[in-house]
This record gives structure tokens, sequence and C-alpha cells, in this order.
């Protein structure tokens, strides 16, 4: 159980027809397909989290372009939250590496829209995939 909501960014790196995701090794979302990303330190800037989250993550390395949008997981149990996270989505310009996964990813892979569309994904997947498209 939360007191509070907890900042998370979410890194969005586009490359072609492909978008960088990562398969989830920890609770929320384990084994589910998602964006790279996870919580926001104290006095770190979304942008800079979403950056640092995506080398942590798959060794990729990449700029922040700008926000896309954000997202509230919110997960209760009747009438208690067991969980609140705000989620910045962050669209960030590849620059160097390829996708190895590590820290809390199982696995790391650029994959097309329709490779997606085959394996489990994270809830919001395709909401953030239409901001990606809108942006681009």
């Amino acid at each position: 159980m939360t007191s509070h909501p907890k900042l998370g960014a979410l890194a969005v790196v586009a490359r072609g027809d492909t978008v960088l995701m990562v398969q989830r090794g920890k609770a929320p979302n384990r084994g589910l397909w998602g964006f790279p990303g996870g919580h926001v330190e104290l006095g770190e800037t979304a942008l800079a989290a979403a950056v640092r989250e995506l080398a942590e993550e798959t060794g990729v390395t990449a700029t922040a372009r700008d926000y896309l949008g954000n997202i509230d997981l919110i997960e209760r149990d009747g009438a208690r939250v067991l969980y609140h996270y705000l989620l910045a989505a962050v669209l960030c310009d590849w620059q160097a590496g390829d996708p190895v996964a590590a820290d809390d990813a199982e696995a790391a892979a650029w994959l097309t829209r329709d490779q997606m569309a085959r394996l489990p994904m994270s809830p919001n997947v395709d909401r953030v995939l239409d901001w990606l498209a809108a942006a681009r």
C-alpha cells in the first residue's frame, strides 16, 4: 500500500518503423512488454529519468526531446489504493547502442507495431504509440 503517488518516466524511442520495448522483470506488469522506464529520483526531471532508465535497462543512449503525455496507473483493492504511479511518457531520440536487457528488464528489442500485436503488452502501450505517431 502507498501513502502518495509516485512519479515514473517512460522512454519512448523510435527508429524507423520500430520502437524500443522491454519485457518487464518486476511487478507491476512482470512478463509484459512496455517502454523502458522507472522511478524519477528526487531532484531529477522526468526527462532526465527517462534517459537514465533507458540506459540502465537497455544500454541504449538517447536524448530526451519532449513530453508526449501522462498516464495515471492506480491499482485498488476495494477502497484501498495499493499503488498509484503517474508516468510521464518522454519522446527520446536514439543516439547509440543495441538493446540488451539489464536491470529489471527480462528482454529488450526494437519492435514494429505488428510484432507488438503478437506479444503480451502493458496497459496503455497503444495510447502512447498513438501519441508517438501524432508527434512524428
